[in-house]
């Protein structure tokens, strides 16, 4: 009997000992990475072709680039031709960048479809695989609302620099207060703020500015506000107005160039006096506005080109009468763009700055006439642009609510001390 309880017992052992041993140890886990996403772009799944990414060079051309990259003259020619009602191959210019999608299942990796890209947001695409066909798309852009505000000590560039935003607000403000502010007196001390939008590609691509939906200017201590409202939904006219719905706009722009790397050199002034000529008095019946050559020139109203000449003095010259009172002239022009009979809105480029005739750097002179009179442009009461309709000033009013609320309730940027408003040089813009 205890021979049998030693044996049961041994036999138990035994059988627990190899449960033991034959105890599933744990899995070792195994992680296997998924495949990288097949990249896509401009609706393309790229891993499906030899991709070349370049930029246009100088010297290039639609034909020079598919030529190189073995698609002959004859192809190139079909292409051009099948594809002028969608694209004008003439406006790819140099310094964009372009991408060719070529065939993998042959050696000479022959292209198969060429896509431009003349902005961050828009492309076009020619395919000419088997037939040829073109269309423009744009990428997916988001939209998102800023709110900023700074204050002037030398220029409202210089502060919108410092405050680290694109300069492209500079552009969008003074177009704004351009018939209100004259930005060629901003004061040390004057200050913003601004509720605006900008666009991104993927969400970490700033692209631009959008617009400005609302913005305050104090200048010599009077604010000045701004609100953008859509008019007209089906021509989509946009304007911009105060916090009594008063168009900020008058018929006439304070300046022919758009206020940026621009100065006022010379105003109008009856009795200056030159010392190239013996500092005798030669009255000057014109303001000049120097900017780098090359800086577009606009017509400061809307109106009908009377004139588009090269003639002595003026140089390079063009004339535009607005109305039966009122017209105006730009001189010293590199080149014009307009010719005579040429309707212009306000805003249009009519040319761009130069050298030609009498002066001795690039700049505009830009010439006032009321009723057949030269006269001073900054010292005219112009006309007012048309007031909004009666039956929006309601709905105008409401829509600005949340918007005053909003930019009044954003800080103001504390003054600097009186010492560094007093040391920097104000100027324009930059």
């Amino acid at each position: 009997m205890r021979i049998g309880k030693i044996l049961l017992l041994t036999l138990l052992l035994i059988g627990f000992n190899a449960c033991k041993e034959t105890k599933e140890e744990p899995k070792e886990t195994v992680q296997i990475e998924a495949p990288a996403p097949d990249p896509m772009e401009f609706g393309f799944h790229l891993n499906d072709y030899v991709v070349v990414k370049d930029t246009v060079r100088n010297g290039d051309s639609f034909g020079k680039i598919l030529e190189k990259n073995n698609i002959g003259y004859g192809t190139v020619f079909n292409i051009v031709e099948q594809t002028k009602d969608t694209f004008d191959i003439s406006r790819i210019t140099a310094g964009k960048p372009y991408t060719l999608l070529c065939t993998k299942d042959d050696s000479l990796q022959r292209p198969e479809c060429f896509i431009y890209q003349p902005n961050s947001i828009d492309y076009v695409v020619i395919k000419f695989k088997d037939s040829i066909n073109a269309y423009t798309e744009s990428k997916p852009v988001k939209i998102v609302e800023k709110e900023t505000s700074g204050v002037i000590t030398s220029s409202l560039s210089g502060a919108i620099d410092e405050a680290g935003l694109s300069q492209k607000l500079v552009g969008e403000m003074s177009d704004i207060y351009a018939w209100t502010i004259d930005f060629f007196r901003l004061q040390k001390g004057d200050q913003y703020k601004l509720i605006y939008t900008e666009k991104y590609i993927n969400d970490t691509t700033f692209v631009g500015i959008e617009k400005i939906k609302a913005a305050y200017f104090k200048h010599n201590d009077e604010p000045f506000y701004a609100f953008e409202f859509e008019t007209d939904s089906v021509k989509q006219i946009v304007d911009y107005y105060d916090e009594n719905a008063k168009n900020l706009r008058r018929a006439f722009l304070k300046a022919p160039l758009i206020f940026k790397n621009i100065r006022i050199t010379s105003r109008y002034n009856l009795r200056r006096r030159i010392k190239l000529y013996g500092n005798r008095i030669r009255a000057h019946k014109g303001t000049d506005f120097a900017a780098p050559r090359g800086t577009p020139i606009i017509s400061t109203a809307n109106g009908v080109v009377v004139e588009s000449a090269r003639r002595g003095g003026n140089g390079n010259y063009v004339k535009v009468k607005h109305n039966s009172t009122y017209t105006t002239q730009y001189l010293h022009m590199k080149k014009r763009k307009v010719k005579v009979g040429d309707f212009v809105k306000q805003g249009d480029v009519i040319g761009w700055v130069g050298m030609t005739g009498n002066t001795s750097g690039p700049h505009v002179c830009y010439r006032f006439w009321k009723n057949g009179k030269q006269v001073d442009p900054f010292k005219q009461k112009l006309p007012d642009a048309d007031p909004i309709d009666a039956t929006l000033k309601a709905s105008y009013l409401e829509h600005i609510k949340p918007l005053k609320t909003q930019i009044d309730g954003i800080e103001e940027v504390p003054l600097p001390p009186q010492d560094i408003i007093e040391q920097a040089p104000i100027t324009a813009i930059n």
